[in-house]
This record gives structure tokens, C-alpha cells and sequence, in this order.
């Protein structure tokens, strides 16, 4: 791929410039378009500039204080003031307050009894009490109860057992046992069955082949067999990868210059696809993908807790 001068590299000063202004612009369609995922939103936004190296630019103390306003009685998170509690946003939240250092200013029991609440008799987990089930919860409660130093809070072997089951004989993941593989889905349950200690269950390189497979002549990678690429699977395919050792098993440079050719010059940010219109979502993803494979002069990213290597050590040890 031949790409623009402006885009051989990554735009890191642009990038960190569109997060701090995106949230700062409240009067905007898209600000009351996405209140119901605001906190997984501020999650990535959050992140991207940790990994970057410019968390200073962002108002943490504000932050935090938004996040706990969001917590309900029962424990979880909501995606917003307004909104629902969700196993979703309670990740998130619990991931925003660890970069922020601020997770003494809540009751890491209370929150995991609100996760243990939603562990179903086949070990899968509700996403809130409305009852939709999809291993992405899975994830979530484990990651989750791990964070706040409470692995033991829900019943992991059940969760383990069920996040098993959802392997497909391609080697990929589905939501629910019988579904379709996604990449989305194999880094849930490649992630949920690492914070388990339980990647023995699955065959590494059945499913690695699956994953290097979604590489497309783009270099970019896509989610699953005949789809486009999109910039967000430099996360899910790359952090499965991370996680089982196979991340040489695709052409890095190829994917890096997918990832640095859908980057907006003029205003920061990066899209989907080369010329799409930017958004938080991806702009986080793709700087996580160059970070994984150790380009554009990123913090490190550990690839099970979607979080930077320095918080997750920091975390996991203070636990032990």
C-alpha cells in the first residue's frame, strides 16, 4: 500500500487534539446520539490517550465524578445518568476509574455483587436484568471482578465451562454456543479464558488460523469470512493473537498502514476505512492495534484487560 506523506506516520498530536475536543462539544447530535454508551465512549477515549502519553490533557477529576454519578444502588453502571445498569458499562466504568486511579473511591464488593447477580445456573452471564446473553459478558464479569481483586466473587469454573462451549469447529467464537464466529467474539472468550487461567481448553493454533485468515488484501482485518475490513478488528484479531503468541502470524506492516491510511490529516482521528468519517470508537482500536504490534511510539497495551501494561501490573499486584 502506497499511502499519502501525511499519513506514514501516526498523527499522534491530532489524534490526542479530536479526543480532548470531542468531549468537550455537548451541543452536538452525536453527544445525545450516544448517551446510552457515553461511559464505554469515555472508556476509549480515555485510553487512547493513555496510550498516547497524553492523559494530562484530560480532567480526570471530572471524570471520575461523572462515572460514580452513573453507578445505581443494586451496584452496576450505567451507560450514562439516564441509563440502565449494564455489565458493559460497569466494565467500563470499572476500567475508567483504574486509569484514573480512583477505584478507593468505591465498594469493590457491591459491584461484584451486582456482576455475581447476573451468572446464569450454565455459567454465562446477563448483560443486565433484562436478560440477553452473549459470551461479551463473560468477558466482562471476569475481567471485571479481576480488576477489583474479587476473581473469586462469581462461580468461574461454571464460566469457564460455557465460554468453552461457544467454540465453533473453525476454531473461532460465537455470542451463545452454535453461533456464528466473530472476531469480536474469539477475543471475549480468548480474554475471559486467559483471566481464568484456562486457555488450556482451546487448540492455539486452530484458532490463530482462524484469526490470521481475516487479513484482506488491504492489509486490514476483517471480522469474518467475506467481510470488509475495518479498523476495529486491529484490536479483537491482534489482542487474540497477543494473547496466544501468534501475533507474527499476519503481515504487521501491511495492517499498520491500513490502520495510518484511515486517519483524518486535517482534524485527527481515524475511521473504519481509508476516507470514512472518524469517531472515538476507532481512533481508540486502531492506536491500541499499533500498540500491540509495538509501532508509532505507543504505551504498551496489555491485550487481556484492554487497559496499559503499567495499570494492569499495578492493579493485579496490589490484588495479590
Amino acid at each position: 500500500m502506497s499511502l499519502p506523506h501525511s499519513r506514514k506516520a501516526l498523527l499522534k498530536e491530532k489524534h490526542a487534539e479530536y479526543i480532548h475536543d470531542y468531549g468537550q462539544r455537548e451541543d452536538t447530535f452525536a453527544f445525545y446520539a450516544t448517551e446510552h454508551f457515553r461511559m464505554s465512549g469515555v472508556y476509549w477515549g480515555l485510553t487512547a490517550m493513555h496510550l498516547l502519553g497524553k492523559q494530562d490533557m484530560m480532567d480526570t477529576g471530572a471524570i471520575v465524578n461523572w462515572v460514580l454519578s452513573c453507578q445505581h444502588p443494586n451496584g452496576g453502571f450505567g451507560g450514562s445518568q439516564r441509563h440502565d445498569p449494564h455489565l458493559l458499562y460497569t466494565l467500563s466504568a470499572v476500567q475508567i476509574l483504574a486509569l484514573c486511579h480512583a477505584l478507593s473511591r468505591i465498594n469493590p464488593e457491591h459491584i461484584t455483587e451486582y456482576v455475581r447477580s447476573l451468572q446464569q445456573p450454565d455459567g454465562s452471564f446477563a448483560g443486565d436484568e433484562w436478560g440477553e446473553i452473549d459470551t461479551r459478558f463473560s468477558y466482562c464479569a471476569l475481567s471485571c471482578c479481576r480488576l477489583l481483586g474479587q476473581p473469586e466473587a462469581v462461580d468461574v469454573a461454571a464460566a469457564v465451562r460455557y465460554v468453552a462451549r461457544c467454540q465453533n469447529i473453525d476454531g473461532g467464537f460465537g455470542c451463545t454456543p452454535g453461533n456464528e464466529s466473530h472476531a469480536g467474539q474469539v477475543f471475549t472468550c480468548v480474554a475471559a479464558l486467559a483471566v481464568a487461567d484456562s486457555l488450556h481448553l482451546l487448540d492455539r493454533d486452530l484458532t490463530c488460523w482462524w484469526l490470521c485468515e481475516r487479513q484482506t488484501d488491504s492489509g486490514g482485518l476483517n471480522g469474518r469470512p467475506e467481510k470488509l475490513q475495518d479498523v476495529c478488528y486491529s484490536w479483537w484479531c491482534l489482542s487474540a493473537l497477543s494473547i496466544l503468541g501468534r501475533l507474527s502470524w499476519i503481515d504487521q506492516q501491511a495492517l499498520a498502514d491500513f490502520i495510518l491510511n484511515c486517519q483524518d490529516e486535517a482534524r485527527g482521528g481515524i475511521s473504519d476505512r481509508p476516507e470514512d468519517m472518524v469517531d472515538v470508537f476507532h481512533t481508540f482500536f486502531g492506536i491500541a492495534g499499533l500498540s500491540l504490534m509495538q509501532k508509532g511510539d505507543l504505551v504498551d497495551i496489555d491485550p487481556i484487560y484492554a487497559l496499559p501494561k503499567t495499570v494492569v501490573a499495578e492493579l493485579l499486584c496490589s490484588s495479590c
